[in-house]
C-alpha cells in the first residue's frame, strides 16, 4: 500500500487530511514536528511527504534543505498559509514538487497527491518510452535516470517529467499553461511561475552554462522548447 507521511503541527488539519487520504486507499503516518519526522524518514522512506512549511523545532524549509532534498528524491507537497509568491517559489527552489495554500479543500489535496504519485511510479506513460540521447545528455524514462557527460543528475519527479516531456517533443514550443497541464494536470490551481522555477532549476543541473542554455530555450513571449 502506498505510504504517505504528513508533517503538520495543527491537529485539525492533520486529522482531516489523514481521514481523506485513508479513504482514498493510502496508509498514513503523521508527525507534529520536523525532528520527529526526520528520525522516521531516516529509517524508512515513504512514497510521498506532505509537509507544513512552519513547524515547531524545524520548519519545512529546513527539513527540505537538510534531509528531504539533500538525501532523498521522495515527492514533496508543501502546505503553507503564506500567500506571497516568494514563499511558494522558495519551496519549489528547494525541490518541492507541489504546494497547497491554506485553507484548502481536502479533496483538492488528495487530487494533488494522486497527480504527483502518477508521475513517479513505474507505470507512468514515460516509463514505456525509449532512452533519449542528445550529445552528452541521456534521459532514461524506465529508470527515471538523467546523466550529463556520464554523471548522474539528481532531479525531482516534476523536474524529470518536465525535461522528458520537452525532450520528447524537440523544438516544439510549449506555453507555461500547456506545461502546467501536461506535467501537473491541475493547471487551474498552480501559479504559472512554477514552470519558470522548474526550468531554472533544470538549467542549473543539465546545462554547462545556465545563463546561455543549449537545450532548454526560452521563446520570448511564448514559452519554452527543447533544442536537441
Amino acid at each position: 500500500m502506498t505510504h504517505i507521511v504528513i508533517v503538520e503541527d495543527e491537529p485539525s488539519i492533520s486529522e482531516v487530511v489523514s481521514l481523506y487520504l485513508r479513504q482514498a486507499g493510502y496508509s498514513v503516518t503523521t508527525f507534529v514536528d520536523g525532528l520527529a519526522a526526520l528520525e522516521a524518514l531516516t529509517r524508512q522512506a515513504p512514497d510521498l511527504v506532505i509537509l507544513d512549511i512552519m513547524l515547531p523545532g524545524m520548519d519545512g524549509f529546513t527539513t527540505l534543505t537538510r534531509y528531504l532534498r539533500e538525501r532523498s528524491n521522495v515527492p514533496i507537497i508543501l502546505l503553507t498559509s503564506r500567500r506571497e509568491e516568494i514563499d511558494r517559489i522558495a519551496g519549489l527552489e528547494l525541490g518541492a514538487d507541489d504546494y497547497v495554500v491554506k485553507p484548502f479543500s481536502p479533496q483538492e489535496l488528495v487530487s494533488r497527491v494522486r497527480a504527483v504519485l502518477r508521475r513517479v511510479r513505474p507505470a507512468l506513460e514515460t516509463s514505456q518510452g525509449s532512452v533519449l540521447e542528445f550529445s552528452d545528455l541521456v534521459i532514461d524514462p524506465q529508470a527515471r535516470l538523467t546523466t550529463v557527460a556520464g554523471h548522474e543528475i539528481t532531479l525531482t519527479a516534476r523536474e524529470f517529467d518536465m525535461l522528458y516531456h520537452l525532450a520528447l517533443h524537440p523544438r516544439q514550443v510549449f506555453t507555461r499553461e500547456q506545461l502546467l497541464e501536461s506535467i501537473w494536470g491541475l493547471s487551474e490551481y498552480i501559479d504559472p511561475s512554477t514552470v519558470t522555477v522548474h526550468i531554472r532549476r533544470l538549467r542549473e543541473k543539465i546545462e554547462k552554462d545556465p545563463t546561455t542554455p543549449n537545450h532548454l530555450i526560452t521563446v520570448w513571449g511564448v514559452g519554452y522548447k527543447f533544442e536537441p
